[in-house]
């Protein structure tokens, strides 16, 4: 079984998504990933795996999370959205086989 090992890029990558939650809702209100938790009535593991890069950001979590901290639900999505993005473009799937449609004409 083949694992993963981060690098450097996918570091940068996972802070595009972290920091906001960490840097701009956690740090500036002094709170723990347990009291976010709490607050968005989640087990504390939860927030601590998002932040850690262990989990993925649901969406019921991400409703969670902006009701939180009165953001909007599409800014946390699309945070995750964006992090996949960049992670799949790091190492895309093989479409050789894939075949372009065209509108009948």
């Amino acid at each position: 079984m083949r694992t993963y090992s981060p690098t450097s890029k996918d570091t940068i990558i996972a802070n595009a998504f972290i920091r906001p939650l960490r840097e701009e809702f956690m740090k500036p209100l002094c709170l723990s990933a347990g009291e976010v938790a709490k607050a968005c009535d989640v087990p504390r593991t939860r927030i601590e795996c998002i932040v850690n890069e262990e989990i993925k950001l649901t969406i019921d979590t991400a409703f969670r999370v902006a009701k939180c901290f009165n953001t909007s639900v599409e800014l946390w999505l699309n945070l995750q959205t964006s992090y996949d993005l960049a992670k799949a473009r790091r190492s895309p799937p093989n479409l050789d086989a894939v075949k372009v449609l065209h509108a009948a004409k």
